[in-house]
Order: C-alpha cells, then sequence, then structure tokens
C-alpha cells in the first residue's frame, strides 16, 4: 500500500505515483501541466508510515504548482460492499476555486476523523494549499441490496455440513453469540466468514472464524492464501450452511454487470476486484467534482500570468 519514496528505489504498489508526479512536474515546465488531477488510493494511505506518505504526496503536488484536498468516498453508499477509498483531486493554483464544489469546514461524509488527523499532520505551507472538496450529498440509497445478488439457493457450490461444523467450532463465544442471534430471528440472514489469526492470551495465536450478519459485506481484497478468501454463510432458524463467495457474486458486489468478461480463474478474478474502484463511486465523484471542475477550468486560459475567459 505504501507509495514508497520519491526518487527511491524500493518498489511498492503505488509507488507509481512518484514517476507520474515527475511528468506532470516537466510537463509544468513547458506550460503543459494538466489542469486537473485525480489520484486514488486505499484508506491506510492517510496513516502509513506516521503519516508520513500522505504528507510527501500532498508537498510534491504543493510544489509542482497545485492546489489539493481529499475526499473519503465508501463505496457502501452505492453498493453492499464497504470499501473505503481515498480520492486526491488538484487543481492548478492559477485556477480559481469555483465556490459551488468546496467548503469551508469539513463535510461529513467525505471528511471523517483520519482525514481530519492527516490533514492536521501537514506543514504549514501545504496546509495553505489544502482544498475541503465537497461532493455534495451521498445518494440516499444503495442501487442493490446484498439479498438480491447471494445465491441462498442449492443450487449454489455450498459446504459439506462437516466442513460448516469446523468453521463453527473455530469460532469464540462471542462469535457463537452472533451465530445464534442469527439462528433465533426466524428469518434468512446472510452474513460475511473471514478466517483471521487472533492471540490466545498465552503468547500463540489461533485460527478463528469470524462471522458479520450486515446489509453490507465487508472489503473484498486481493487473494493472500485460502484463509483470506470470502465466505458468507446463511443462517435459516437452525440450519446453517457456508461457502465460498463466487465470483460473480463478488464482481456484482463491485457494481460491474452481470456480463462483464472476468478472468478464468478463481485467484485471478479475486486479484482483478481486489485492487479495483467500484465504477458507480467513481462515475458520482466525475458528476459531481471531476467534470464540473474540468469544465470550470476549460473556461480560463492563462496569458500573461493572468486569467482571464477563453474563447
Amino acid at each position: 500500500m505504501g507509495i514508497g519514496e520519491a526518487g527511491g528505489t524500493v518498489s511498492t504498489r503505488s509507488g507509481a505515483v512518484w514517476p507520474f508526479l515527475d511528468i506532470i512536474r516537466r510537463l509544468g515546465e513547458e506550460g503543459r501541466a494538466p489542469t486537473l488531477l485525480a489520484l486514488e488510493n486505499v484508506l491506510g494511505l492517510l496513516s502509513a508510515n506516521g503519516g508520513a506518505d500522505f504528507r510527501a504526496l500532498c508537498s510534491a503536488l504543493s510544489e509542482i504548482g497545485y492546489r489539493f484536498g481529499a475526499v473519503v468516498a465508501d463505496a457502501s453508499f452505492f453498493v453492499p460492499q464497504s470499501r473505503p477509498r481515498v480520492f486526491i483531486i488538484a487543481i492548478r493554483r492559477e485556477v480559481p476555486l469555483p465556490a459551488a464544489f468546496t467548503t469551508d469546514i469539513p463535510q461529513r461524509p467525505w471528511h471523517g476523523q483520519i482525514l481530519l488527523r492527516a490533514k492536521a499532520s501537514l506543514s504549514p505551507e501545504d496546509a495553505t494549499n489544502w482544498v475541503w472538496w465537497s461532493p455534495g450529498a451521498p445518494p440516499s440509497k444503495k442501487q442493490f441490496e446484498l439479498r438480491e445478488i447471494i445465491d441462498v439457493s442449492g443450487e449454489a457450490e455450498w459446504n459439506t455440513d462437516e466442513a460448516t461444523d469446523r468453521l463453527i467450532g473455530m469460532m469464540s463465544p462471542m462469535q457463537l453469540g452472533r451465530l445464534n442471534e442469527a439462528k433465533a430471528a426466524k428469518q434468512t440472514a446472510i452474513g460475511s466468514l473471514y478466517l483471521r489469526m487472533r492471540p490466545t492470551g498465552y503468547g500463540k495465536n489461533v485460527q478463528r472464524a469470524e462471522v458479520t450478519f450486515s446489509d453490507t459485506l465487508g472489503c473484498l481484497r486481493t487473494p493472500k492464501g485460502g484463509a483470506s478468501r470470502p465466505r458468507i454463510v446463511v443462517v435459516d432458524g437452525e440450519r446453517v450452511r457456508t461457502r465460498l463467495l463466487s465470483v460473480r457474486e463478488a464482481a456484482l458486489l463491485m457494481g460491474l454487470d452481470k456480463e462483464f468478461e472476468l478472468p478464468s480463474t478463481y485467484h485471478e478474478c479475486f486479484r482483478l476486484i481486489g485492487d479495483g474502484v467500484v465504477p458507480a463511486v467513481v462515475r458520482f465523484l466525475a458528476e459531481r467534482l471531476f467534470e464540473p471542475l474540468a469544465i470550470h477550468a476549460r473556461s480560463f486560459a492563462v496569458a500573461g500570468g493572468e486569467l482571464k475567459e477563453s474563447a
């Protein structure tokens, strides 16, 4: 997740940002820098290395002539999956800020505590270039509900009863309590199930099965072994069934069309999905910020160090 160091030799998954910003810098020296930039990363960017990665990125944007701000957009407003992502939006300093797309104070849900802490850690110089972007109110309703895409029929590839019993046997008393509450609800309950290593209190770790029953599943991630594969649990009274989340269900949780062509293997599908951004989130931000800001910026042209309306 880390973005590495500018000019450094350590490669990270997000390290491409530095060569990218170097290209933007050189374009600026030629008078051809893009007016608007948008960068996306996982929420951990705001706190990685004690916030140093985020500060370095903001400093770099400031140095090459941009004002910037960030919003944290969670896909759970659009699809039944919790998937918070950071979008950093930068605009050339010469371009006047349109009041319709900014706010003087942080605005929920786009500017949560983790972003407030990250912003507060910026240097005074970089903080002067900070912008509180305002996408407006999030959607009031998801595009679809979890129960609409999870196959609870007997035709799905369910685990055997023995395999399900093994998973239940790996639950702590608290997790068993959640399972029993779902049984007592007298209605079909759909939940997520993950295998995680937890400390025992005696200097050792033990693998636990952990369940959550909610209208929103947890964030789909890139696979790092069998234990990290997302599982679902379906409870109908005393009947408990478990299985892996199918690749098609995972694609639907990302908001992809049923006709979207997926890689041929389970592992590659989840590599694609785990690294992906929910299209509905990008479309929302495009309509609320990216496209209006681009139109606003195009209405101005820099001439002789002054802004004037372009033809």
